[in-house]
């Protein structure tokens, strides 16, 4: 894979794939590790590294302090000062407990809130998913029997069409005069109202207010003709229009013809060409905020998007694509149909209004998506993870071959890439029948111009096929990570028994080397160690227990802090704590799902996560304070999530802590206070313990700095 470098230095940073290594289940019975000495560095190397070590006295034999658990003092002569004892490492949560942060919650994996709105309403029925309001109408101001606003005609409210997250619509008739169907001089308007002090508002006009102002008169985009406020209701004069395609699609018998919609996908292509060329994605593209015009208009075959609570900018006013990011913890859109990015809570971009509109058109041919059924805290959890596991060909086994062939190309879109929207309009020519024969009319895709784009489509069938980033079969994999150091002995361990683990590391310890980092695979411990920690004295506990918070305690009280963890699939762990770090303070979270906003909530009081593991579908984070680290983001994916590897990159990041289940991988990332003089770092994956290729990247003095196993991609 070809290097990569940020604007702002000259690092090699590459992230690798092993293609000639299969993926595959973990060996029924491992093989345990030859009685000799494990895989070392070359001669020269560990000459070199000894010499880095010198002067250490040989730690004393382990002595067992209680029944099941196993510690190894590792300094006889501690060289270390303790804390200062105002913090001592300690950090008081409930119940006094120092240090630890209680982990009682309700199991939930990523705890994503619905956010949904309503904008021009749609004239019947409801959604497939029902939208949950944030105004509770019994506490809130009734809204106004009628409406003036600006200089509009006066309205008197009439009969409630919707509401949704923040807003409410009602039909408006007005008072005198009009005789319009539609525009500014219409007899019959949808008036949409939103609290003062709903979220959408944040102390001032709603947000989408601006979006309006910008697109009013986009093509497919509801025109807003008169907008103010009144009384406690900030209210938006619109169009009034007819049915949504989820009233159409009900009105038919819950399904639709091919012809029908590729009509919707290609008109649904064109206005999000246009709504995209103005700077913004929709963020909520789904069957009922599509509508028709008022039935017997002449635009009654008209399509339509609307709502634009949900709207964002794609790109900023210097011309520039908006930074990538993810929050976890954030979610916008409609569970059903929003793209797997969205529920990763990934900054919003163009190919999520496709790929949303991508599953809109297969639940109207098919009339129902897999992933529908899911109920509970975990909803968007199962529906992100079910998105992502079921493959193109499964999802459009009964729809036409463009449509699978629309799912392909949206769902492997880069953050930044711009849609090829006539190539993707092309796809849907074979389906589309006479112009007297569509239902829906597609006067945004032949527009002039739009066919020259078009005919430059087909010229690229015979360019090569571009990589697919999301596509692949899920993988349990040992994903590495290697930081460019200066020569130093670094030693591995694997497939190591808890009768055998004591051994490897009394060897470590005599050879001046500590552990750096664990993992499990199969029930079995991997160990690395090197010289190179700086660390002057280590203590570890094999545990049933996924963090013994009684050991860790206790070891806290000695000025010991955590540097290592790692959990195995039946839910022990190994926990190593040492001497000489910089860390003044620790606290430590373990969940049933990955812990963002705790996360979040701690980097706010100056922790950062220092080590990471999971234990079956448990994750346990441990945060410190005085890490070396400025900030820290998150990636966190079903599958590997290789493009946001590279952006964090890119953007100076470096990977500090690893950590998997069999359903989820994260990424902790660093951005270190003091830069290191060569900012290289590599990632590998690999079915079986790189064993091999750490060999190789010794040669090129990259070290193992975080290791972990469990879910990829192949």
């Amino acid at each position: 894979m070809p290097e990569l470098r940020s604007n702002t230095r000259q690092a090699r940073l590459r992230s690798k794939k092993l293609d000639d290594l299969q993926p595959g289940e973990p060996p029924a019975k491992p093989v345990p590790p030859a009685p000799q000495r494990a895989a070392k560095r070359a001669p020269t190397r560990a000459a070199r590294g000894r010499k880095g070590a010198a002067g250490r006295g040989a730690p004393p034999a382990p002595k067992p302090r209680r029944k099941g658990v196993e510690i190894a003092d590792l300094e006889a002569d501690p060289a270390c000062e303790d804390p200062p004892k105002a913090v001592k490492g300690l950090e008081v949560a409930p119940k006094a407990v120092k240090g630890l942060e209680v982990a009682a919650a309700a199991p939930q994996n990523l705890p994503l809130k619905k956010v949904a709105k309503v904008g021009v309403p749609k004239m019947e029925g409801e959604s497939a998913e029902k939208i949950v309001g944030a105004e509770d109408e019994s506490t809130v101001t009734p809204v106004p029997e009628r409406v003036h606003v600006g200089n509009s005609p006066e309205y008197i409210t009439d009969r409630k069409l919707g509401k949704g997250g923040f807003g409410q619509v009602y039909v408006g008739r007005r008072v005198s005069g009009g005789n319009a169907r539609t525009g500014p001089d219409a007899y019959e308007v949808a008036l949409k109202f939103e609290h003062r002090n709903s979220k959408g508002c944040n102390y001032g006009p709603p947000y989408e207010w601006q979006v309006y102002n910008t697109l009013n008169g986009c093509y497919g985009i509801p025109s807003v003709h008169y907008k103010g406020r009144q009384g406690d209701y900030y209210i938006l004069v619109m169009d009034m229009l007819g049915p949504s395609l989820w009233d159409v699609w009900n009105s038919m018998g819950q399904t639709m013809s091919a012809n029908m919609a590729a009509c919707i996908a290609v008109e649904g292509i064109s206005i999000l060409e246009k709504l995209h060329s103005k700077g913004f994605v929709h963020g909520d593209v789904k069957p009922e905020n599509f509508l028709l015009g008022q039935p017997g208009s002449p635009d009654d075959k008209k399509l339509y998007l609307i709502d634009l609570g949900l709207a964002s900018k794609w790109r900023e006013n210097n011309g520039h694509h908006v930074d990538y990011d993810q929050r976890p913890d954030i979610f916008r859109g409609t569970i059903r149909y929003a793209s797997v990015h969205a529920h990763l809570g990934r900054t919003g971009s163009r190919r999520d209004d496709l790929e949303s509109l991508a599953y809109t058109l297969i639940f109207l041919i098919r009339g129902r998506l897999p992933w529908q059924g899911y109920q509970g805290d975990t909803k968007s959890f199962l529906v992100c993870k079910k998105k992502m596991a079921t493959s193109p060909e499964m999802l459009c086994c009964f729809c036409p071959a463009p449509f699978k062939q629309f799912l392909e190309i949206v769902t492997n879109m880069k953050f930044d890439e711009e849609p090829n929207y006539a190539k993707l309009i092309s796809l849907f020519d074979g389906l589309i029948e006479a112009p007297a024969s569509r239902p829906i009319r597609i006067d945004g895709a032949v527009k002039v111009g739009q066919k020259r784009g078009r005919l430059l489509a087909n010229l690229e069938e015979d360019e090569q096929p571009k990589k697919k980033v999301r596509l692949g079969s899920p993988a349990a994999q040992w994903i590495s990570v290697y930081n460019a150091r200066r020569p130093m002995k670094q030693r591995y361990h694997y497939n190591v028994a808890d009768s055998r683990l004591s051994q490897h590391i009394e060897k470590g310890n005599d050879d001046g080397l500590y552990i750096s980092c664990v993992a499990s695979s199969a029930n079995l411990w991997a160990l690395i160690m090197d010289a190179g920690t700086g660390f002057c004295s280590q203590v570890y506990e094999l545990s049933p227990v996924f963090l013994h918070k009684d050991w860790i305690m206790e070891q806290w009280e000695k000025s010991y802090y955590i540097t290592a963890i790692a959990g195995s699939t039946n839910g022990s762990s190994l926990v190593v704590m040492s001497k000489g770090t910089p860390y003044t303070q620790q606290s430590y979270k373990v969940s049933e799902s990955f812990p963002y906003k705790w996360i979040n909530k701690k980097w706010k009081e100056g922790f950062h996560v220092t080590s990471m593991a999971t234990a079956g579908n448990r994750w346990g984070v441990v945060m410190s304070r005085n890490s070396g680290f400025s900030t820290q983001v998150v990636e966190l994916d079903f599958l590997y999530p290789s493009e946001g590897i590279h952006r964090r990159w890119e953007s100076g990041y470096r990977i500090n802590s690893t950590a998997a289940t069999n359903d989820q991988a994260a990424f902790i990332w660093s951005m270190p206070k003091r830069k290191p003089m060569d900012e290289t770092q590599e990632t590998l994956r690999t079915s079986a313990f790189p064993s091999a290729h750490v060999k190789e990247k010794w040669a090129k003095n990259l070290y193992l700095a975080s290791i972990c196993y469990g879910r990829t991609v192949c």
